[in-house]
């Protein structure tokens, strides 16, 4: 079992054991075992980090084992500096969506962290697939414990939003497993993705095949129009629920596009880029514009989320080194800060139990430590410089202008309405005098919830003020990627 192996299946290993327990009087011993295996399963990830060769776009610490020899389908994993930091970036975000849930949980406490850790390595798998087949059974088996943490530990309308998200979700994948089954027949009975990268397919296949993996990843981002369930599934969800899909979830689609929409059908990205360019556009200018009116933090934030992903996809289509790389920062630096942002919600709700914004007021005269945080993240959320949020997006804004100015124009007023729905909401629930009786009796956060704030707020600053080496992993990768897609136009 190598490095990859290891870090999928240490925390479907833990989850399984955790299911196994079964009874809420083990709770105590369920919680540790949970943050066991979650620290177990990041710090097995790390040597990743150390052996990774910076210098090469080839597939790394590749594992390769016939599967289903009928089909020539393999067991066939393996990390790029595409994939790299996702990895590293899905193992950090369970351990903190484990602390997070140490005493908020207290029914089926052992299914609520084996449902994370499951979902951790399932995601994992998603990222280091090099086999089609292989991709599509993590991708799809991501939604089971999702929907399963949805539909158990969510609001009121938590059965409506689980089967909103299972339906849009899974109807898009379908067309894409119509695309893989077509690539499958035209490479000669082979699922690898390497070598559907060399395909020399005619420009009607390639616009077919494009708009089949769109079906699918477009619904993950999610783009506009089909970004509708995002909100009601995040109002819904619990919290680590919410913290797991704004930070790793929503990034499987965007992900897709590179791994296989845009170096499958190469002259179909370029045909179709003007599309892609004005739903991420809508999604940056309108859905900002929509946030700003929001009542509910989750949803605020969700929508939010909507936006900034819209820059990921903006920067993918405009081509250049500076545009690709900046969404993938971008899409690490969001899974950061949204996560941080959805467990700052949930340390207010576990107290007051509402995410309306009318329902606080000057909480930063009760909670001055837990304020210090939420306006932290809320200011990586408008892209201040120093944080995370920053750099990304400065860096999809300079490819942008080199692409075509008035593209990096409508991009930069994502950060005047960021700032805005940002800055609206900071001011309405954290400062001025306090509003009313439950903010008067709000405690600071514990030693717990410092921890898992404190954590978030050393990635953010760090990645904030020292990204080089987030960049220098992706770079080589970045290059050879796009090699490939403007030697296929040509």
């Amino acid at each position: 079992m190598g490095l990859l192996s290891l870090a999928i299946w240490t925390p479907v290993f833990f989850g399984a054991v955790l299911l196994a327990l079964g009874r809420d009087d083990q709770a105590r011993t369920v919680r540790w075992l949970a943050l066991v295996g979650s620290v177990v399963s990041f710090l097995v990830t790390l040597p990743l980090y150390s052996r990774f060769d910076r210098t090469t776009s080839a597939l790394q610490f590749v594992e390769k084992a016939p599967w289903i020899d009928r089909f020539n389908v393999n067991y066939h994993l393996g990390l790029d500096g595409i994939s790299f930091w996702f990895v590293l970036l899905t193992a950090f975000i369970t351990v903190v969506v484990v602390i997070s849930a140490w005493e908020v949980i207290t029914e089926r406490v052992n299914q609520y962290m084996g449902a994370f850790l499951i979902l951790s390595g399932l995601m994992i798998g998603v990222f280091c697939a090099a086999d089609a087949i292989l991709f599509y059974v993590f991708f799809e088996a991501t939604l089971i414990p999702m929907y399963l943490i949805i539909g158990i530990w969510g609001g009121p309308n938590k059965i409506y939003a689980a089967f909103k998200f299972f339906l849009y979700t899974l109807i898009g994948s379908l067309l894409m497993l119509v695309a893989l089954v077509y690539l499958y027949t035209k490479s000669g009975g082979s699922f690898d993705i390497a070598t559907w990268h060399r395909l020399p397919l005619p420009a009607l296949a390639q616009t077919l095949i494009f708009f089949a993996f769109f079906a699918a990843f477009s619904v993950k981002v999610p783009m506009w129009p089909v970004h509708t369930w995002l909100p009601d599934v995040h109002v819904e969800a619990p919290t680590g629920g919410s913290a797991v899909l704004a930070a790793i979830m929503l990034k499987l689609g965007a992900y897709g596009f590179l791994r296989f929409s845009m170096p499958i059908a190469p002259d179909a990205a370029h045909e179709w880029a003007w599309l892609m360019i004005a739903l991420s556009l809508i999604a940056v200018i309108y859905i900002g514009l929509v946030a700003m009116v929001q009542q509910d933090m989750k949803k605020l934030i969700a929508y939010s989320s909507v936006a900034h992903m819209g820059f990921v996809t903006l920067g993918f289509f405009i081509f250049n080194d500076l545009g690709v790389a900046g969404g993938l920062v971008q899409m690490i630096a969001h899974g950061f800060v949204s996560g941080a942002m959805f467990l700052c919600v949930g340390v207010l709700y576990d107290r007051v139990h509402s995410r309306q914004i009318s329902s606080y007021g000057g909480v930063v005269n009760t909670m001055p430590t837990f304020t210090a945080f939420a306006v932290l993240f809320a200011m990586a959320n408008c892209g201040l410089p120093a944080t995370a949020g920053f750099v990304g997006e400065w860096m999809v804004i300079l490819g942008a202008v080199k692409a075509n100015y008035w593209l990096a124009f409508g991009a930069a007023t994502a950060l005047i309405f960021g700032a805005a729905y940002t800055l609206w909401m900071v001011k309405r629930v954290y400062f001025g005098p306090v509003a009313n009786d439950d903010v008067r009796g709000l405690t600071d956060i514990n030693a717990r919830e410092f921890l898992m704030l404190a954590l978030l707020a050393i990635a953010v600053l760090w990645m904030g003020v020292y990204p080089k080496p987030f960049t220098d992993i992706m770079n080589a990768s970045v290059a050879d990627f796009l090699k490939h897609v403007a030697a296929s136009k040509l």
